[in-house]
This record gives C-alpha cells, structure tokens and sequence, in this order.
C-alpha cells in the first residue's frame, strides 16, 4: 500500500512540475506555453511587422530611399515596445529584450550600408533575429511565412518573412523573382484558439 502511494504521489508531483503553468515550458513538446500580452503591446508588435513588411517590399522595388525611410521606422518600433506588458517567464522576457536590441543594432547598420547589396545582407540578419522575435513573444495576430531562397547571395542561401505564401524575393527581384519555398509557417492563432 506504502508503494502505491508513493508512485501516486510521484505521478501527481512529476505532472505537477511538466504542468501548464503560463510563461513555462511544457517538457513533453519543448514549446513554450501561449504568453499574455496586452493590446498596447500587441498594438507595437502588429506596427513593426508592418514596417518590416514594408522595408521587404521595398527591397523588391529596389527603392533605397523608401528601404531607409521604414528601416527607422522600423528601428523606432524596435526600440519602443514594451516587454513590461505581457506575462512570460522572465528568460523569455531577456531572450525578447536582447533580441530587439540586436535587431536594432542591425538596423543601424543597415542604415549605414552605402550598397543595397550589403543592406540586403543586412535584412537577411535582421528577418532571422525577427524570426525568433515572433516565436518568443508568440505573435498571434496573422500567421508567418518564412521563405527561404537557396541560391542568395552566391547560392549561400538567405530567408525572409512573408504575411502571405506569395513569393517575391527581395534579395534577388530580377534575376530570381520567383526563388524561394516556405520552410516555416508560424501561426500562434491556432494555439491560442487551442487553448481556450
């Protein structure tokens, strides 16, 4: 009977520790459980991926000045959002925090790219730190393509994010358009839904 209980007790308490805390990692899917954010910051969040949105489009016209001009609005959404207001645990909140830094610094960087070859480069640093951006503050509010082209930058390779699966590569618009396939689709709106 002591046995039995024991095994009981350990079961609740090995459930207890892999449980569905908010902010905690679920053990069983290594993925991080749906964090809490506020409108305001959401509000941010949806501005600077229009932003970023814009700086990509402007890389498929090839416009420097407009690439500019939405690089520091983006590096100014960067810098103003607002990890205060969402609930996460705190290594998620410090992983959000240096990763917006970064991509901060890589936008000034790229501001001071005289060739839009190397701003492209650039772009391609900041769409991967945004990439994991998206995934630690769990964005929800329209899914994310992530669209890779093999043949970037010298057949190195080079992904960028996408809010549709339509494919325009921004690293490469007139000679490869069309180059590119969708290696990741993030869409935190079905694990809120899940949740509810």
């Amino acid at each position: 009977m002591k046995k039995l209980f024991v095994c009981a007790l350990l079961t609740a308490l090995t459930a207890y520790s892999c449980g569905d805390k908010e902010g905690q990692t679920n053990t069983a899917t290594n993925e991080p459980k749906h964090i809490s954010a506020n409108p305001g910051f959401n509000e941010e969040f949806a501005n600077l991926m229009s932003d970023y949105y814009s700086v990509k489009d402007n890389f498929i016209t090839e416009n420097d000045s407009m690439i500019n001009k939405y690089s520091r609005a983006l590096l100014t959404d960067a810098d103003s959002l607002h990890f205060d207001q969402f609930r996460a645990d705190s290594n998620i909140v410090a992983f959000a925090k240096t990763t917006s830094e970064n991509m901060s610094g890589e936008l000034q960087g790229l501001l001071g790219e005289n060739t839009l070859e190397n701003k492209r480069k650039s772009f391609y640093t900041l769409s991967e730190q945004l990439y994991d951006l998206i995934r630690a503050v769990q964005y929800d509010k329209e899914p994310v393509y992530r669209i890779l082209c093999n043949t970037a930058f010298e057949n190195t390779g080079a992904s960028w994010l996408n809010n549709s699966a339509d494919i325009k590569n921004p690293y490469s618009p007139k000679k490869m358009p069309g180059c590119g396939s969708i290696t990741d689709t993030i869409d935190f709106r079905k694990k809120l839904t899940n949740e509810l």
